[in-house]
């Protein structure tokens, strides 16, 4: 039977790399996210082949009808971000750091718990963290925190949930429009010296990503586990 996989926050990068590839390897594929403009332009980009659920992930209250409208799940798969809480720690503003928490950590959290009863028994969660969680890169504190607390939730849940499998992928610096907020003269410039820092010599594509979730979701032997993707560069942070 053809296995079905969720991904919140599917309407765009990483997540929707994760979509495309998925759907050619033949799981059937329901993409998720705020916005339902964002996730019918992300549907045509898939051909049509994927469903669409429009949610909030933030919003807890509405989280357990969200989950009950898509119906049964083998894979969930959590791709939300945020880019709040960067900066130098002495300068750090808190305010800041906390929306960081509040897009990223606290909807992984409640979507993986609401997700439960409609997830199959040995099926899987993969989270997705980032590399600030390993890399110590200064200006990272904020983003650190968030990311590392979603990586953490990896191997307690993969023994507190079993047989269901919980895992993490790290990404490094990976062009996609997480780094939007940044002009595309200052993007162009801040990528080649991350490609530049980086052992394979240039920064990551969401394909690359999408390749390391495929990883975990079809590994039935892989648990507990957070799936570093990021071209080498905590190696010479």
């Amino acid at each position: 039977m053809t296995q079905h996989v969720l991904i919140i926050g599917g309407s765009a990068g990483i997540g929707l790399a994760s979509a495309k590839l998925l759907l050619d390897r033949d799981y059937r594929v329901t993409i998720a996210g705020r916005d339902a403009r964002r996730l019918e332009a992300a549907r045509a980009r898939l051909d049509g082949l994927a469903a669409a659920l429009a949610m909030d992930a933030s919003d807890v209250s509405a989280l357990p009808d969200a989950f009950r409208r898509c119906g049964p799940i083998d894979h969930l798969v959590l791709a939300m971000g945020s880019n709040k809480g960067g900066g130098a720690f002495a300068e750090a503003d808190l305010n800041q750091v906390k929306s960081g928490f509040e897009e990223k950590v606290y909807p992984h959290f409640a979507c993986a718990q609401a997700a439960l009863p409609h997830l199959a028994k040995n099926g899987s969660i993969t989270f997705l963290s980032a590399v600030s969680a390993q890399a110590a890169l200064r200006g990272t504190a904020g983003l650190a925190a968030a990311n590392a607390a979603v990586a953490a939730l990896a191997p307690v849940l993969a023994s507190e949930l079993r047989p269901l499998r919980v895992n993490a992928v790290s990404p490094g610096v990976v062009d996609t429009e997480w780094w939007n907020f940044l002009p595309a003269e200052s993007r162009t410039d801040l990528f080649a010296g991350f490609a530049a820092a980086t052992p394979v010599g240039c920064i990551g594509k969401a394909e690359d990503i999408a390749d390391a979730v495929a990883f975990l979701i079809g590994n039935g032997f892989v648990t507990g586990q957070t799936l570093i993707c990021d071209g080498g560069i905590r190696l010479g942070a």
